[in-house]
Formats: C-alpha cells, structure tokens, sequence
C-alpha cells in the first residue's frame, strides 16, 4: 500500500484500503461542519484555526463519493501553497482498522508527493491535483481511520487532515454476488 501527502496521502491511499458504507444505501458525504474540507469527500481538517498551516485547501472532490471498492475513484484537488515546501518535510501517518493501528510511521513527504508527479521544492501559488486510484473490490469490511499530519523540515505545521470510513459487508456480499 503507498501513501500519498499531504492532500492526496489521506486520499488515494485511504482510498486503497477503505470504502464508506451507511446503513442499507451508500451515500454521499458531505457536510457543513468547520472541519469538513470543502467538496465532496469524508475529510476534515484535525483543527478549526488553520491560520497557520503552510496550505490552504479550497476543495477535494471524490468521484463516486463515496469510494465503492471495485471502481476507479477520481480524485481532484485544488489550493493555494502559502509557503515553499522544500526537501525534509514530512508526514506523520497514522491508519487504523476499528481500534486495530495498521500502520503508525513518519514519511517523507518529497518522496511521497512523486506518488502524483510532484517533487519538492513545491513553489507557493496555486496547485491542483488529479488523480485516479484503483480500488480494490476485496476491501475488508470495517472502519477505518486515517491521520495525516504534514510539517516543514522545521517542524512547521503544513496541514493536518482526517478521514473515518467505514466498508460494510453489504458492499463485500455484492461482490461476492458479483463474482457468481
């Protein structure tokens, strides 16, 4: 499994291993919560003051929304860098499945980034990113829980961001079915 960052760690490789599922019927996921990242997808931002983070999100729009394993999920991301993000920054990456952590680790974020053909230095301005992510149809039923908090090489805070899904077993029984 790869890990993208900052925008598209959370995302694309979230969305590897996760589907979202609610009740008897997918839904989309959007919201008017302060921490909700502006578009359509299951993101937050881990914090309401973000005057201080080296980027600002204006939206992320998943397509479907929500993920359905088995498909391709499009991702389109767009904001503004603040501040030059140069060699050394990095990801603090956290996954979990139910209360289960699968992966805890810090990455690279400059060798995470070529993941969606970026390098470092990122230049400040505008930024968009797009990006199609196979899904995989043998998704483990679940929730799951990404946390993807990004900093400068000194230490500075670049964005933090938040996903739960959740894979119901619904989805993997269609699948199955599908296979028949």
């Amino acid at each position: 499994m790869r890990f993208s960052a900052p925008l598209i760690a959370l995302l694309a490789t979230s969305a590897n291993a996760l589907s979202i599922y609610r009740g008897d019927e997918q839904s989309t996921i959007t919201g008017d919560d302060p921490l909700d990242v502006p578009g359509e997808n299951p993101l937050k931002f881990c914090e309401a003051d973000r005057a201080k983070d080296h980027i600002i999100i204006d939206s992320v729009i998943l397509t479907p929304n929500p993920p359905e394993a088995g498909t391709t999920l499009n991702i389109a991301a767009a904001g503004t860098v603040k501040h030059e993000i140069q060699e050394g920054a990095y990801v603090n990456l956290q996954v979990k499945y139910g209360y289960i952590r699968l992966i805890n680790t810090k990455a690279d974020l400059c060798e995470e980034i070529k993941n969606v053909d970026l390098e470092c230095p990122i230049k400040e301005g505008r930024i968009a990113i797009v990006k199609e992510v196979d899904l995989p149809k043998e998704i483990p039923p679940g929730k799951y829980t990404v946390l993807a908090d990004v900093y400068t090489k000194d230490d500075e805070h670049i964005t933090c961001l938040t996903a739960s899904v959740t894979f119901g077993a619904k989805s993997a029984l269609n699948n199955f079915i599908g296979d028949l």
